[in-house]
């Protein structure tokens, strides 16, 4: 099977505002709530097909696109392609902390790629599932407010 996208990242200062935004106008759902060090939270939601974070943004971040990521069959193959390609970085671990990548690289164009064997989820999650989640995290979940 071929590589496929299927998680895109949005970093927005407000990023609550924007996850009720994608939930009420385009019926997106939550998948998870990823609490971070700072007391804010990662929303992931799902259409189904599509994992779409939002990130929550700093006082000196650009709100828009962060990122996006690849469900690939192989790290090993990846990283030697990507390494034959250009890649300005090769595939580098991240944290399991409620992640859903793996690794992650920067293709020619310094743009951070996602690299997950296993995939993100494109459901919500289960209670189990949460609370496995949860456990591999340090804070507290806030929660999603309309405005």
């Amino acid at each position: 099977m071929p590589s496929r996208i299927e998680h895109i990242a949005i970093t927005a200062k407000d990023n609550a505002k924007v996850a009720e935004f994608y939930k009420s106008v385009f019926g997106m759902q939550e998948v998870f709530v990823q609490p971070t060090r700072n007391g804010r939270a990662a929303y992931y939601l799902t259409d189904g097909h599509i994992n779409l974070a939002i990130l929550p943004g700093g006082p000196n971040s650009t709100d828009g696109i962060n990122h996006f990521g690849f469900k690939i069959e192989d790290q090993a193959t990846v990283a030697s392609a990507a390494a034959d390609a250009g890649a300005s970085q090769l595939p580098e671990a991240v944290p399991q902390d409620g992640r859903f990548n793996e690794t992650f690289l920067r293709d020619p164009a310094g743009t951070r790629v996602d690299l997950s064997v296993k995939g993100w989820a494109v459901e919500p999650l289960s209670a189990a599932e949460l609370d496995e989640r949860l456990g591999r995290t340090q804070a507290e979940v806030p929660p999603i407010a309309a405005t």
